[in-house]
């Protein structure tokens, strides 16, 4: 019933949900206030730093995205949520023995794959637990944990770091230095919450997925199938000549591609990586418009939901690069600690997302109530506001300038996030929200951070120069500006087909 009050239970189970998603964010982004000591201890590049943040965690994030989304909408939710949880915790927690590059990306590659059961599920799950008319506000509280974890993981990262040095001046156990036991840290509580997220009840889903006939787990078989090469040749080929034909040529092209990006910049690991993922996905694409042409037809064949993806993205290409870059750039620029950096820089970031994510989600909720397209339109705050922010802040500028500019940077980053999530779910059908999900977050991940946080870096390493390396990343609003005015054109449309 739309217009019933929501039961006390879901509003509990929504608050386990934010801290799930607070520990996602802090085991991701905690690698930030961490970059300068990696930097100096594994002998790496900013180019290094932004691919490992960004490139190696984001590419397994999106690919397992997609099976797990499916999965998302067809076994138990709160089972696969604490599987995930479980998993990248203790990759977090692996990640704190790293002795090199190689070891920390594949520990990160774990993070990824583990964190892709996180929001395919949570998002579901609100679909069931919450109307439509508080989808917006509910996913904004959601994803409030997303601020909040980033903010307060420079934080606990600086906090950590400063008392683990000045308590083991000479050599700590086991040879660990600071941030290997921030990593440590900040792993180990997941395991305790997974145990807590296990007792969730599962909802009643109000549109059940007994349309696919075949169990979960030949579901997800199928889905790795047809996501993971080089199984990906075998898809194509059980669908018949001609779309083996296609994906060979897919992959000839991106190959091709590939390569010619990688000899121009000299960056072997991070675009033959992204290459992977782009082939992944495309493979995917193809498979699920002959599999579930009206899954396909409503994502992926749709301007109006894949426009909102692209302009999320675009914000995500400058969002993750001012989250990741601000903690190394204010500690070589102004020369302070970790521990300070944590209050000045974290704290703010904590709360600004929070009310941004809040405010925006409220916001779509109510500008949705008078025009088809409010939600939408929300991401022009996303998109417009962080120009002149970034160009100024990221200059010759005072501490203290620069901590309110990444304040702001982080309150306008964050109001298109509840927006856009809640958006992309309006426009497809109940059975399809964890796909969609999965389609969602390819944008945040391929476009925003396998690309944003590395183009930043590897600026920064061609030039010496990483304010420089940020502003270079506003060459992605132009686009999410037009992938925006193509969705705000197709909505009513779509909203139509759905009303039918």
């Amino acid at each position: 019933m739309p217009n019933r009050a929501v039961p006390p239970y879901h509003w509990y189970a929504l608050s386990i949900l934010v801290l799930v998603y607070f520990l996602n964010f802090v085991d991701r982004q905690i690698l930030s206030i961490l970059a300068n000591d990696i930097k100096a201890d594994l002998g790496l590049d900013d180019a290094d730093l932004g691919f490992l943040y960004g490139t190696a965690f984001a590419i397994f994030y999106a690919l397992f995205g997609i099976p797990l989304g499916r999965l998302a909408d067809n076994w138990h939710r709160v089972r696969l949520l604490s599987i995930g949880l479980l998993l990248w915790s203790g990759m977090t927690a692996l990640s704190g023995m790293a002795r090199n590059g190689a070891t920390l990306a594949v520990a990160r590659i774990g993070v990824g794959v583990g964190e892709a059961t996180a929001n395919p599920c949570a998002y579901s799950l609100i679909g069931d637990w919450f109307p439509k008319r508080l989808r917006g506000t509910a996913i904004g509280i959601y994803s409030s944990g997303l601020f909040v974890g980033s903010g307060l993981s420079l934080l606990i990262g600086g906090t950590v770091v400063e008392k683990w040095n000045s308590a083991f001046p000479g050599g700590a156990p086991l040879g660990l230095a600071g941030w290997q036991a921030a990593f440590l840290a900040v792993g180990l509580p997941g395991v305790i919450l997974a145990a807590v997220v296990m007792s969730l009840r599962e909802p009643v889903r109000p549109q059940p997925a007994e349309r696919i006939k075949a169990s979960p787990w030949l579901v997800l078989l199928q889905d790795c199938i047809d996501v993971i090469p080089p199984l990906t040749l075998i898809g194509a080929a059980k669908r018949g000549r001609r779309a083996l034909l296609g994906n060979c040529a897919s992959l000839a092209g991106v190959v091709l591609l590939a390569w010619l990006v990688s000899f121009l910049t000299g960056n072997q690991e991070q675009f033959w990586l992204l290459g992977l993922g782009v082939y992944a996905v495309m493979s995917w694409a193809m498979a699920l418009k002959h599999r579930d042409a009206e899954t396909f037809r409503f994502t992926w064949g749709s301007p109006a939901f894949m426009g909102i993806v692209v302009a999320y993205g675009a914000i995500c290409f400058v969002g993750y690069s001012v989250t990741y870059w601000a903690a190394p750039f204010a500690e070589r620029s102004f020369a302070v600690d970790k521990a300070t950096l944590g209050w000045m820089l974290g704290a703010p970031a904590a709360v600004g997302g929070f009310l941004g994510v809040i405010g925006g989600g409220r916001l779509a909720d109510i500008l949705a109530r008078r025009i088809p397209i409010g939600r939408a339109m929300v991401l022009l705050i996303g998109l417009l506001v962080p120009v002149p922010l970034i160009l100024i802040g990221y200059g010759h500028v005072s501490a203290t300038t620069f901590y309110i500019i990444s304040f702001l940077l982080q309150l306008a980053t964050s109001t298109a996030l509840s927006a856009s999530a809640a958006a992309s779910q309006s426009l497809v059908k109940p059975h399809m929200r964890g796909t969609a999900t999965a389609i969602f977050l390819i944008g945040t991940t391929l476009i925003g951070l396998s690309l944003g946080p590395f183009t930043a870096g590897y600026v920064s390493t061609a030039t010496g120069a990483l304010g420089l390396g940020v502003k270079a990343t506003l060459v992605a609003v132009p686009f999410g500006l037009l992938a925006l005015f193509i969705a705000c054109q197709s909505i009513p449309k779509t909203a139509r087909q759905l009303g039918e």
